[in-house]
């Protein structure tokens, strides 16, 4: 149903979909609705309600636009990730050590009395 958006570049209701996409993509009539909440609800479709009307768009910059905007979103979670995992790294060894070292201070005491 996508690729009707991107082929027609126009801005529709669910009744022009409704007849569209079961001609043109052999989606059954009942089932638009269905698959066009599902494109609005992952952000592949835009829809606006303008009076009593709903209207659906999707344009091919658009897709790409938003595709642009996932990945620099999941670049950034990826550095962010990174940096944690460095420093919980340091984190944990210098809790090694001092754990090691407060081990062998208790083995010290237990030795010498």
């Amino acid at each position: 149903m996508l690729e009707v958006f991107h082929e027609h570049q126009d801005v529709f209701q669910l009744k022009e979909l409704e007849k569209i996409c079961p001609k043109s993509k052999g989606i059954t009539p009942m089932s638009v609705k269905e698959v066009l909440q599902s494109l609005v609800d992952d952000n592949l479709v835009r829809f606006e309600k303008i009076g009593s009307s709903n209207y659906y768009w999707s344009f091919p910059s658009q897709a790409a636009v938003t595709r642009k905007r996932t990945l620099e979103g999941i670049e950034r979670e990826i550095e962010s990730l990174k940096r944690r995992k460095i420093n919980n790294g340091a984190a944990l060894e210098e809790a090694a050590t001092l754990r090691t070292g407060a081990l062998r201070g208790r083995n010290f005491w237990k030795i010498s009395m």
